[in-house]
């Protein structure tokens, strides 16, 4: 999915780029060698061309003909409305009440079981991210595979093992459902319907996604640090059906779930989340009251840096689910 974030992103990158003054030449000095930049950091190439999967980029194969473009970091950090330590991009003509919302209970509770009470899927399966941080891609690049050991599935299956680990029964399914990409949300559903006939415990449904930033000719990956380790900031989305054209009466409850993940994980990972997105829209979550989607990064993001915001992102997810319990 695109991020509505692309032009605030590319006007904030020509501002940073209009500071270089490129138009001033230095004239060289003779006679005084050249020191070696040792500031430079080293790029470990994570795996050779032949272990790749051949529906996957790899920064260092041959990229013949193709041209090089960059690739911009930025964290996304205000946007919309600020509440104590996170923002919500309000894009309807509804009045919040952040705070009102926060307070008020859930629509769902966890129960004391072993049992599955949440799942994890992807309605855009293939969404793919670079292989590595060189600071570019080359214009071949395509952030699609059906190769589930380098798309979005490998961050569902890190949000997996941290409720695993907090005791929270989950399904993570992998079910590829953009071979074709019209009609992808019609499968999923469809998907997520069967789960919650085999699993009637099920509360939560999450579809995990990656955004995309930038232009042809360049790339933006929102990034933050937590304890030394970069990581792929998160976006969580909320919709919200103003005339019940979209079948979703219960929109409000799914707010709330939203607005107190977003605030746990503003509060235990700095950094980690851009401003929550509540629009006209319902993407599935009309499903229950407990279902949201949440996008990690973009497709100018590593594997590694999703990766790591789906570990931390699960733990703070399981803290939310266990407090309303």
């Amino acid at each position: 999915m695109n991020g509505d974030d692309a032009l605030l992103a590319a006007a904030t990158l020509t501002i940073s780029k209009g500071n270089v003054n490129t138009a001033v030449k230095v004239p060289k000095r003779k006679n005084i060698p050249k020191k070696k930049n040792t500031n430079t950091p080293k790029v470990t190439q994570p795996v050779t061309s032949s272990n790749f999967s051949a529906n996957y980029y790899n920064t260092f194969s041959n990229h013949i003909n193709a041209k090089k473009y960059p690739v911009y970091t930025k964290q996304f950090v205000a946007g919309g409305k600020k509440y104590q330590n996170f923002y919500v991009k309000n894009n309807t003509n509804l009045s919040l009440d952040i705070g009102k919302s926060l307070n008020s209970p859930l629509g769902f509770k966890l129960e004391k079981t072993e049992d599955v009470q949440v799942l994890i899927y992807h309605t855009h399966t293939g969404e793919s991210y670079l292989d590595c941080d060189v600071g570019y891609y080359y214009s071949d690049y395509y952030p699609r595979t059906s190769d589930n050991r380098y798309n979005v599935t490998r961050v569902g299956e890190e949000i997996a093992k941290s409720l695993k680990a907090a005791g929270i029964g989950v399904i993570h399914d992998t079910t590829e459902h953009d071979a074709a990409y019209t009609g992808s949300y019609l499968r999923s559903r469809k998907t997520v319907n069967s789960y919650l006939k085999k699993y009637p415990k099920i509360k939560v449904t999450l579809d995990i996604h990656r955004d995309a930033i930038g232009a042809e000719n360049y790339k933006v990956k929102p990034t933050f640090t937590y304890k030394g380790k970069k990581g792929a900031q998160i976006m969580i989305m909320s919709g919200y059906d103003s005339d019940g054209s979209l079948n979703f009466p219960k929109w409000n409850y799914n707010l709330r779930f939203a607005l107190k993940l977003q605030q746990k994980c503003a509060a235990d990972y700095a950094g980690m989340t851009r401003p929550l997105d509540f629009g006209n829209f319902a993407y599935n979550m009309n499903i229950n009251t407990g279902s949201l989607l949440v996008e990690f990064g973009t497709d100018s993001n590593t594997l590694e840096e999703a990766k790591y915001s789906g570990k931390l992102f699960g733990k703070a997810l399981a803290q939310v689910l266990q407090n309303n319990s």
